[in-house]
């Protein structure tokens, strides 16, 4: 996968939002690429300090994410990965741009909703892309993560090429519609909700 996972290790970061409780439950996994599994990962929880405005949702995301991805050690990820957009957004800055800048990290968006552009629905195959485009312009690209699956939508956020983020997810794609890295951080955020809504 070039050389973006040089040390081998990624950061999948999630964030859910709980409407009944007007809080916002962040995880992230610390994945290890070649192995692949989890080498850590947590959650925290806290409240929703930005209204819902669409096309603004970083805003409402990154403050739960800033203490875990504290955690991390400088230097012990190559790559963010995020559910979200990356320059697939109207302002060109999703939440995996976001994310990207403040860290000065390459990150990659990996969405499995379209929120900008209009493609040619892929082959079939797993692997298949077509490119994202929002007018004359590329902003990522519609993938076929797994065959027969809905396209999911990748798009660079920081410091990668859109050739390098569909190279990228290539090479993290595995037997689901979301790369194993992204569902673990996913699977973590609705536990964590699901926990606080027991009480």
């Amino acid at each position: 996968m070039g050389p973006f996972l040089r040390h081998g290790r990624l950061a999948a970061v999630d964030v859910a939002y709980c409407a009944l409780t007007d809080r916002c439950h962040a995880a992230l996994v610390l994945w290890d690429v070649a192995a692949r599994r989890a080498l850590g990962q947590w959650t925290a929880s806290a409240p929703a300090v930005f209204p819902y405005v669409p096309g603004l949702l970083s805003f409402r995301e990154i403050p739960p994410l800033l203490p875990l991805l504290r955690r991390l050690p400088e230097g012990a990820v190559d790559l963010l990965l995020c559910d979200g957009q990356g320059i697939a957004h109207p302002r060109r800055f999703g939440l995996a741009a976001h994310l990207g800048v403040l860290y000065d990290l390459p990150s990659l968006g990996w969405a499995k909703t379209r929120l900008v552009g209009c493609h040619v629905e892929p082959a079939p195959e797993a692997g298949s892309a077509e490119p994202l485009m929002d007018g004359a312009e590329q902003v990522g690209w519609a993938f076929r993560s797994r065959e027969g699956c809905r396209a999911t939508f990748v798009s660079p956020g920081h410091r990668l090429s859109l050739a390098a983020a569909l190279a990228l997810a290539r090479g993290l794609a595995g037997p689901y519609r979301l790369c194993e890295p992204a569902r673990a951080a996913h699977g973590l955020t609705r536990r964590a909700m699901a926990e606080a809504m027991r009480g």
